[in-house]
C-alpha cells in the first residue's frame, strides 16, 4: 500500500503552468493510491519477466559476454533518445579504443562507463544525489553538480513550445532530491517496480542538472533494479522500449505533472519492464545458442587451437584484438595472431584494419545483437 501524505494541509495547491518554474513540485510519496488493482496485476507479470531474465543471466558462464554487450546497447539507445546519434556497431568497434571514436560515440560510451561504475560501487555509494552527480559527470565528460540558480525549460523540438519548466534554486532542488532519496530507500512495502516508476518521474521533474538528466535517470533505473536484487547485472535494455514509445513516454510524464495521472505512468513503466525483460531474455538465449554452435564448429574445424576460453573471448569482444588473447593468457602475440587469422579462414571472424590496429569482427554475434530477430545462419564446413 502507498504511504499516506506527510501532512493534512488543505490550503489550495499552487497552479502548475508550463512556462513557470514548478517550485511547488509535490514531495514523495504522491497523495494518491499508487498500487491500484491494475498496477498490482501488471506488477506480477513484470516481476515474473524479470525473474526469468535473472535466471537467464545466471546461466551465462562468463559475465563479460553480457557486460560488454547489453549495457552498450542500452547506452546507444539511451543516448539516441537525447539525439546523441551513433550506432551499436560503432560502439562495439571503439569499445577498447574510445579516443579514436567520433564525439557522439564517445559520449554514448561514457554512458556505459557511468552505468557499470555505479553498479560496481553501489555498496560503497548507495543510490542518492551524490551518485546522480557522479553519473551525470561521467556521461557529460565534465564535472556536473546540482543546478543552483540556472533556469531551464523543456520545449518541443519542432515548435519551441514550452511544455515544462523545472524547479529553480539550489536549496529547493537539494531539498527535493533529499526527499527523492528518502523515498528510494524507504522500507515501506511498496513494490520496488512501482517505487522505480515514481522515483524516475520525480527525478525527471526535478531535472537537477543543466544537461544529462534523462540519461542519468535511466542509469539510476538500472542501478535500482540491481540494488533491489531484481537483476544481478545491469542488462535490462529498457531504453529500447522508450525509443519505440517516445511520444507516450514524454506525454505520460507530463500527464503526471498536469493531471496527477500516476496510474497511466506506472502502467507504462511496468509494461516497458515486462516487454524489455522478455526481449532481453530471448536475446541472451540466442547468444548462448550461437556460442554453443560456434564452439562446436571451431572445435571441429580447428582442433589444434580450439579452447572454450578462446570461443568465450570472441563473445566478450565483438571486435577482438590480438592483445585480448595475450592479456587473457591464451597465447603469445605471434600465436594469437595466428589463431585469429585461422578463425578468419573458417568464417568466424572478419579482419578490419583501423589505423595501425587490426580488429577482428565477429559478424554473427554483432548481427544478432543489433537486430530484433534471434535467428542466425549456421556455420558450414563446406
Amino acid at each position: 500500500m502507498s504511504r499516506k501524505p506527510k501532512n493534512d494541509d488543505t490550503s489550495p495547491a499552487p497552479r502548475w503552468r508550463p512556462d513557470r518554474p514548478w517550485d511547488a513540485l509535490p514531495t514523495l510519496p504522491p497523495a494518491v493510491e499508487l498500487e491500484t488493482r491494475a498496477v498490482l496485476k501488471r506488477c506480477i507479470v513484470a516481476r515474473a519477466a524479470l525473474a526469468e531474465l535473472k535466471q537467464a543471466v545466471g546461466l551465462i558462464p562468463e559475465p563479460g559476454m553480457l557486460i560488454n554487450t547489453l549495457p552498450l546497447l542500452e547506452a546507444q539507445a539511451s543516448s539516441e533518445i537525447e539525439n546523441v546519434l551513433t550506432t551499436a556497431d560503432e560502439m562495439f568497434r571503439h569499445l577498447q579504443a574510445k579516443d579514436s571514436a567520433d564525439p557522439a560515440t564517445k559520449e554514448a560510451l561514457r554512458y556505459r562507463e557511468a552505468l557499470l561504475e555505479a553498479v560496481r560501487d553501489r555498496e560503497r555509494r548507495p543510490l542518492g544525489t551524490g551518485v546522480a552527480e557522479s553519473i551525470c559527470s561521467r556521461i557529460r565528460g565534465i564535472e556536473t553538480a546540482v543546478r543552483t540558480d540556472e533556469r531551464i525549460v523543456i520545449a518541443k523540438l519542432e515548435t519551441g513550445e514550452v511544455v515544462y519548466t523545472p524547479p529553480v534554486g539550489g536549496r529547493r532542488l537539494r531539498d527535493l532530491l533529499a526527499d527523492w532519496e528518502r523515498f528510494v530507500h524507504d522500507d515501506s512495502p511498496l513494490d520496488p517496480l512501482v517505487r522505480l516508476a515514481v522515483a524516475h518521474y520525480q527525478f525527471e521533474a526535478i531535472h537537477p542538472f543543466t544537461d544529462g538528466n534523462g540519461r542519468t535517470g535511466r542509469v539510476l533505473n538500472s542501478l535500482l533494479l540491481v540494488e533491489q536484487g531484481l537483476l544481478p547485472l545491469p542488462v535490462l535494455y529498457l531504453s529500447r522500449y522508450v525509443i519505440g514509445h517516445k511520444r507516450d513516454y514524454y506525454a505520460l510524464l507530463l500527464g503526471v505533472t498536469r493531471d496527477g495521472a500516476w496510474e497511466d505512468w506506472i502502467l507504462f513503466v511496468l509494461r516497458g519492464i515486462e516487454e524489455t525483460a522478455a526481449w532481453t531474455n530471448a536475446k541472451i538465449a540466442a547468444v548462448r545458442e550461437l556460442a554453443e554452435h560456434t564452439a562446436g564448429y571451431v572445435r571441429a574445424a580447428l582442433p589444434k587451437i580450439y579452447s572454450r576460453e578462446l570461443v568465450d573471448l570472441l563473445f566478450q569482444q565483438p571486435y577482438c584484438r590480438i592483445a585480448n588473447l595475450t592479456e587473457a593468457g591464451l597465447a603469445q602475440r605471434q600465436a594469437a595472431s595466428r589463431y585469429l587469422q585461422a578463425l578468419v579462414g573458417i568464417g568466424v571472424l572478419r579482419e578490419h584494419v583501423s589505423g595501425r590496429d587490426k580488429l577482428f569482427a565477429h559478424p554473427k554475434l554483432i548481427g544478432l545483437l543489433t537486430r530484433d530477430g534471434n535467428g542466425f545462419e549456421a556455420y558450414s564446413a563446406g
